[in-house]
């Protein structure tokens, strides 16, 4: 087999036009696997999804809801995720956060405490025992809950949790709206969210920030107590008494050692409030009254002031600039595209209000054409991750081949020589890309050009040096020591380590098949697979016939003289 291949070598090596027709093949190769990835044939992403055994649905109704309308729409979300045979129970966390996990970590969502919040943590079976991915199930589920649950109470906001494959980012895209103007930050973040909206691939989306809305205020009057006989800590007692509910008394017992206290509060439906009117809370608490000093009742209404006054909001701040965050997940696609698309309409559609101007790659600055204000609009999250990822992983590749290419340098003292083995590496290339396309063609989700993927692209870059340095070497000491010509001792050469070429790229392949199937490391196992199968190809076609293209008798300092048989030491 090895004498055909070397026959077969030589006599590419011999016609100039088949010589031309395997450059010009492998040029284009190259080129339509670089194309891949602009047409988004392949497509990259910092990490795939992965499969995991549990879940999380955060459920944010508008601000000022009641703690029965959270329940209301809880209990819905727990209808629907209670017909999942994969579920295997769940734990509903009404009014809080869930104990602190990793998603919960970064999310912030163990700080959850008010009455418009609930978290409900979803247990599933092992990852082994079923058909269906953990992110599949994800995605299935969303519209359905949202739909039937989120139209319960108007903005109504319900988000799927998951915990990350990777580095834990508060969202997959973050748009980190920055300005002095409270009002301004507000209404260019609702701006963003409706580009949020539109663009197709986010879901999950929402605004961090509270909202302003109408709440009712019940003002201590003191002058009105002082006319009245009473005092203010009575006042407060007996709002506190209804609403909280206090300890008023103690009971002894003969069976505990200890007083048992006599706890007092409203029933719950005495707490209820049939609306937000004023005039209806002015009713339901003049059915609190007072004793006064002469032994009158005196309604609480009497003394107090009740009116309608804005809500406060939170107001956050990062790196002591007032600023508010946009976040939006990623269903099932990358988060680079999304946000290209998302930061395009930006640019298109803001105009009416803002001059905008770049700054650096991504982030943009907006100047409000009418109060000349200034905010700033920084991406942040997954796709900062991301992009800081690939932007490293590729400093490390360039790094790497220039590395090889000066040692190489030193080694044969040639740039040509050690451009050829640069140029065999590089075209390993080809092989990773299309072979993330053709695993994308197999699989039921996309199979995405990962962080790990160009982990595997630098591992194969010794690889492929490895190979077209052993061919070199060989070919060296035919020419120089047997006396071969060029064509016949690299067609030679070619043919003998084809050999242990073969049997390291099947040792490579066969255990980089353990690593294809997995979540995480899928894209590491594929590089490898079909970089290796690419790299052979390089090495034992492409680099013979670029060798044959130099002038190796000048750069090995090849003399004519007899020629000597191989057999002959």
């Amino acid at each position: 087999m090895y004498q055909k291949f070397e026959n077969t070598l030589l006599t590419v090596l011999q016609s100039a036009s088949k010589k031309k027709l395997i450059l010009w093949l492998t040029l284009g190769g190259f080129i339509a696997s670089v194309a891949m990835i602009p047409t988004e044939l392949v497509m990259a992403k910092m990490l795939p999804g992965k499969n995991n055994d549990t879940y999380s649905v955060y459920v944010d109704l508008p601000t000022a809801s009641s703690i029965e309308q959270t329940q209301q729409v809880t209990q819905c979300v727990v209808d629907i995720l209670q017909k999942e045979p994969q579920a295997l129970d769940m734990e509903v966390f009404l009014g809080s956060g869930s104990p602190l996990d990793f998603a919960g970590l970064i999310k912030g969502s163990h700080f959850k405490n008010s009455e418009n919040v609930a978290e409900i943590v979803i247990n599933l079976t092992k990852k082994h025992d079923r058909s269906e991915p953990s992110y599949m199930m994800v995605q299935r589920l969303r519209p359905i809950i949202q739909k039937q649950c989120s139209a319960l109470i108007p903005q109504t906001n319900i988000k799927f949790v998951e915990p990350p494959a990777g580095p834990p980012t508060m969202a997959a895209i973050v748009a980190e709206v920055y300005g002095n103007n409270p009002t301004g930050i507000s209404h260019l973040s609702g701006r963003v969210k409706d580009i949020f909206t539109k663009t197709d691939g986010l879901v999950d989306i929402d605004i961090m920030q509270d909202e302003i809305v109408d709440t009712i205020e019940i003002q201590v009057n003191s002058d009105k107590i002082a006319r009245s006989g009473l005092n203010i800590k009575h006042v407060n007692d007996i709002m506190y008494l209804a609403y909280e509910g206090m300890e008023v008394a103690a009971k002894n017992s003969d069976q505990v050692s200890e007083q048992i206290p006599i706890f007092v509060t409203l029933s719950p439906d005495g707490k209820k409030f049939s609306s937000k009117n004023v005039d209806e809370i002015i009713m339901k608490l003049s059915s609190l009254k007072l004793m006064n000093s002469s032994g009158m009742m005196v309604p609480l209404t009497e003394v107090v002031d009740i009116h309608t006054i804005k809500s406060n909001p939170m107001v956050m701040t990062k790196n002591l600039h007032q600023m508010t965050n946009v976040v939006a997940e990623t269903d099932m696609v990358s988060q680079v595209y999304p946000l290209m698309d998302a930061r395009n309409s930006i640019l298109e559609t803001f105009t009416d209000e803002y001059e905008i101007h770049k700054i650096g790659l991504f982030n943009l600055e907006l100047i409000d054409k009418k109060t000349h204000e200034h905010y700033e609009l920084l991406w942040d999250g997954e796709m900062e991750v991301t992009l800081d990822t690939f932007v490293d992983l590729g400093g490390a590749f360039i790094a790497a081949l220039i590395l090889i290419f000066l040692l190489m340098v030193i080694y044969y003292k040639s740039f040509v020589l050690s451009g050829i083995i640069l140029l065999g590496s590089f075209l390993s290339i080809v092989g990773v890309i299309f072979g993330h396309f053709i695993m994308d063609i197999f699989t039921a989700d996309t199979f995405f050009l990962t962080a790990t993927s160009l982990i595997g692209f630098i591992a194969l870059i010794g690889i492929s040096s490895r190979n077209s340095l052993l061919l070199i070497d060989f070919t060296k000491s035919l020419m120089q020591d047997k006396g071969m010509h060029k064509q016949e001792a690299i067609a030679y050469a070619s043919a003998t380590r084809a050999k242990p070429i073969f049997l390291t790229a099947a040792a490579i392949i066969l255990a980089s098949t353990l690593l294809a199937s997995d979540a995480v490391f899928g894209g590491l196992g594929v590089s490898l697979i079909f970089g290796t199968i690419a790299a052979v190809i390089a090495s034992l076609i492409v680099v013979p016939i670029l060798l044959d293209n130099c002038d190796l008798e000048k750069e090995f300092q090849f003399q004519v003289k007899k020629s000597v048989s191989i057999i002959e030491p």
